[in-house]
């Protein structure tokens, strides 16, 4: 059975999707789960436009519903019993909604999801692409839906799709004169008794510099069309943010209406089960006063509205410069080397002007690489302070061409706005125009509010952790810095992956700060002091990277970088690719918001790898294996500007020139991986293997032998024998299988591996073979043979034999050695032997050795089985007397 519903609280849109959802699924039958707005309920009882095939929910058995259609809605609290069906084995769901995405959306088998001005819209598109035709009735019911949530096309969530859709619907004769009669709500004599009420009870809130009206009222009967009383007041008010708390019965009902791109109500809503779109949004409650309803209402909004930026928040700092005595060359050489585009020229601590890259170039070009910054520098050009409105900063950068913007207070240069700082910023505010008094604010054009993860952060952190963090960000901001968690920490936070690898950079000198921060906390802490970094070791061994915020450069392909002290957005250009360049706020004030100066997120979400700038695998080879790496552990996929320049990279083969030291950490890293063949595979087809040793072709037999190893692996975690085994080690001594023994003990060595990795390869490579030929060529094993031949042999050597041979016996004598006589241990010793009255010497090891072969075959099961076993086979010699 096909069942068409929507949420609780149906209004025309609902009603006008459901009966366009008919046409698509004829045999389907329509189920309100809810209540209906007033006008709506009078409409369906005295409507005779169409005829839906409606249910009531208490006549649909669950357990029939086949497939559940979703219409303007895609919240599972929000759709009745039908929340139940949502994965339910056979039952699949489409879903046909234009609200915003939220975490807790159902996921369709069908998905539509559309940023349109109404839900309606988007079916009828789907009808008419279809070719399937619309009755005038039909096309009447469907033209107030999107006349409703559109504002009779009015509102600014309006869209080209909405416009479209209509004039289809009036091709197919909808009737406008009737959809206006429709939606001319005369308010009843209830309702203007409300509004006085609502009126009469209004409270304004500032809330961080937005003021917020909120107004309360109690009826002991249900009034309908709460959201024409709230539109009404909005209007009569001049209120841009508002709030309606009316408690109806046992229930109170939520409507929030916003004009301001700060102030998102739908964010508001959903702290109280209820959603819609940033300017529109409602919600119901039950067991709650409207008192306890407007403080709770209060203290999301505390955490929620944005404040509006300013200079000071959309700036780079500390920002990069130059001194006017400085040559051009050498402010070419800084701008190169920094990856900037223009830079503050100083003099005696001042800025006195700006010198762009175009600039400098063409001053070298015309052989000026001598003369001095100050004498080219552009000298008229305007300042912000940080407390100037971005508007004005955007005023400075648009409208007056200057490339970048000197952030001052006083003299002091506190930091810079640049244009790509500036895009970035209109790119969250999505280019939205702060609307006038009667306007509403489009979800598609609403600012985007920097994400806050500190619930998240709450939810899945150890409460020790996350409260060392905030203690970091209070330590940082009394020392007058900036801390920030940042890379694959916040990513899997994010991710909702588990790491607590905690890394901080701050802006400031990260060295005080973790020496100040370890005290306060009774930390040790290791500085390093060319890097600017320290790691910090509390008490129960937790460990805490601290790095000063740097940029870094590479005077050659492949070689260490040199550092220099710089802004978080320059340490964040300089990480590997755009996924591990998200930050999260320490400090008090924002703590928990997200900051992604490079799409990250959007990256995440789209589940691609990008490098951040097109050198950046000349720059540092090794990344080519992280993005191998990173690409099979998430199921992401590498993009194509960046596969292409993996490719060009093996071209040139840089990755030859990584130092072998970092080499082997990066092929640690990827054999540690849960699926390290995957990854290898991939190195492979990109043609990768040579670069680690010519010999490694990274051939499909090769690659068999790598899945092996895994398998083995398997199956010797199945056995639970509690024995600790450097799992990777057995796949890293099958990658290095092809090897002569020469090349593969040389190749080890230089990579700087541990001696113990080093002996293994040199068991591997000189004894491994011989233990397998000596098993294999006799005829008879016995349980002993196995035993001396494998018990000298490090339990990865071992595992990696049992991988590599094609022999059934060789993996039936290793499986037996590890299931039954590895562990077999003799119970009497020498002492006891001596006591017995056995002479030392030769015929100890005879004995030892007889006792071991028949404990192996399962004849000896005690200490006392052994000593008669001894006594009655080969018993002590008598000593003779002399007289």
């Amino acid at each position: 059975m096909d069942v068409i519903t929507t949420h609780l609280n149906a209004d025309f849109d609902t009603i006008a999707s459901m009966l366009a959802a008919c046409k698509l699924y004829p045999e389907a039958i329509c189920v309100l789960p809810g209540s209906q707005e007033e006008t709506v309920k009078g409409f369906l009882v005295q409507s005779a436009f169409y005829n839906l095939p409606m249910r009531k929910p208490r006549e649909i058995d669950l357990d029939k519903v086949t497939r559940l259609i979703l219409v303007d809605i895609r919240s599972r609290a929000r759709i009745g019993m039908f929340g139940d069906l949502i994965g339910r084995p056979g039952v699949t769901v489409h879903v046909y909604d234009h609200h915003p995405d939220e975490d807790a959306d159902v996921k369709g088998d069908v998905e539509v999801i559309r940023r349109v001005g109404s839900t309606t819209t988007i079916l009828v598109q789907i009808l008419k692409e279809r070719g399937i035709p619309i009755t005038p009735d039909e096309a009447t019911v469907m033209m107030l839906g999107i006349y409703e949530d559109t504002g009779s096309l009015g509102f600014p969530s309006t869209t080209v799709d909405d416009y479209l859709a209509a004039a289809h619907l009036l091709s197919c004769g909808a009737k406008l004169s009737q959809v206006s009669d429709i939606l001319a709500r005369d308010l009843t004599s209830g309702q203007i008794s409300l509004l006085y009420d609502l009126i009469q009870g209004t409270r304004t809130y500032t809330i961080r510099g937005f003021q917020v009206v909120i107004a309360e009222a109690r009826r002991e009967e249900y009034v309908g069309d709460l959201a024409l009383l709230v539109h009404k007041l909005r209007d009569m008010e001049a209120v841009s943010v508002l709030f309606v708390i009316c408690q109806m019965g046992d229930r109170v009902v939520l409507v929030g209406r916003s004009r301001k791109p700060e102030v998102d109500a739908a964010a508001v809503m959903r702290e109280f089960g209820g959603g819609g779109h940033s300017y529109a949004a409602s919600a119901t409650v039950k067991d709650a006063t409207t008192f306890q309803v407007r403080e709770r209402i209060l203290r999301v909004l505390e955490e929620k509205v944005i404040p509006r930026r300013t200079a000071a928040d959309v700036m780079a700092s500390p920002a990069r410069t130059v001194d006017a005595g400085d040559t051009i060359l050498e402010v070419h050489q800084a701008l190169t080397r920094s990856n900037i585009n223009a830079v503050p020229v100083m003099r005696s601590g001042a800025v006195v002007g700006i010198l762009t890259r175009q600039v400098v170039e063409k001053a070298v070009y015309h052989g000026l690489g001598e003369e001095r910054a100050g004498e080219y520098m552009n000298a008229d050009y305007e300042t912000a302070a940080p407390e100037t409105e971005i508007e004005r900063v955007q005023e400075i950068i648009i409208g007056k061409n200057q490339r970048l913007v000197p952030v001052v207070r006083g003299k002091e240069l506190l930091g810079v706005i640049t244009r790509t700082g500036l895009l970035r910023f209109l790119y969250d505010v999505r280019d939205v125009e702060h609307p006038g008094a009667g306007e509403d604010v489009d979800a598609e054009g609403a600012m985007a509010p920097r994400k806050n993860v500190a619930n998240l952060m709450r939810d899945r952190l150890p409460a020790r952790v996350l409260s060392l963090l905030r203690a970091a960000g209070e330590c940082a901001e009394r020392l007058e810095m900036k801390a920030f968690a940042v890379g694959g920490f916040v990513r899997d936070l994010v991710m909702r992956v588990e790491n607590l690898d905690v890394d901080i950079v701050v802006e400031g000198d990260g060295i005080r700060f973790a020496e100040t921060f370890a005290e306060e906390q009774g930390a040790r802490v290791r500085p390093h002091h060319k890097f600017g970094t320290a790691v910090m070791v509390f008490q129960d061994g937790f460990k805490v990277d601290v790095a000063t915020a740097r940029v870094e450069y590479y005077l050659k392909p492949a070689a260490l970088p040199t550092v220099e002290y710089s802004s978080l957005k320059q340490d964040m250009y300089r990480r590997d690719f755009v996924i591990n360049t998200l930050a999260v706020r320490l400090s008090p004030e924002g703590f928990g918001e997200v900051i992604d100066f490079f799409g990250a997120q959007r990256d995440i979400k789209e589940k691609v790898i990008r490098v951040l700038h097109s050198l950046s695998f000349v720059e540092d080879p090794s990344r080519v294996l992280r993005a191998m790496r990173f690409e099979r552990r998430f199921g992401f996929t590498v993009g194509r500007h960046t596969l292409n320049l993996i490719r060009n990279a093996v071209r040139l083969d840089l990755l030859s020139r990584i130092p072998k030291p970092r080499l082997y950490n990066e092929l640690e890293l990827i054999l540690k991986e849960e699926d390290p063949v995957g990854i290898v595979r991939r190195l492979s087809e990109l043609g990768l293997g040579p670069s680690i040793h010519p010999a490694l072709t990274l051939d499909k037999a090769h690659l068999a032998l790598l899945g092996e190893a895994q398998e083995v692996l398997a199956w010797f975690s199945l056995l639970f024998l509690e024995e600790r085994v450097e799992k990777w080690a057995v796949s890293f001594l099958a990658l290095l299988d092809p090897l002569p023994p020469d090349d593969a003990k040389k190749l080890t060595k230089e990579l700087g591996a541990r001696s113990r990795v080093r002996e293994w390869v040199r068991i591997c490579k000189d004894e491994g073979e011989s233990v397998i030929l000596r098993l294999v060529s006799t005829s008879s094993v016995s349980r002993k043979m196995i035993h001396d031949a494998l018990s000298p042999l490090p339990t990865e050597v071992i595992l990696y034999l049992m991988a590599r041979s094609k022999h059934p016996d060789i993996k039936r004598y290793i499986s037996l050695y590890f299931t039954q006589l590895k562990h077999v241990r003799l119970l009497v010793n020498g002492q006891d032997l001596l006591e017995l009255g056995y002479r030392p010497g030769p015929r100890f090891k005879e004995i030892f050795d007889l006792l071991l072969e028949r404990k192996l075959a399962g004849d000896l099961r005690n200490k006392k089985e052994e000593i008669a076993f001894l006594l009655s086979h080969t018993p002590p010699t008598p000593v003779s007397v002399v007289e």
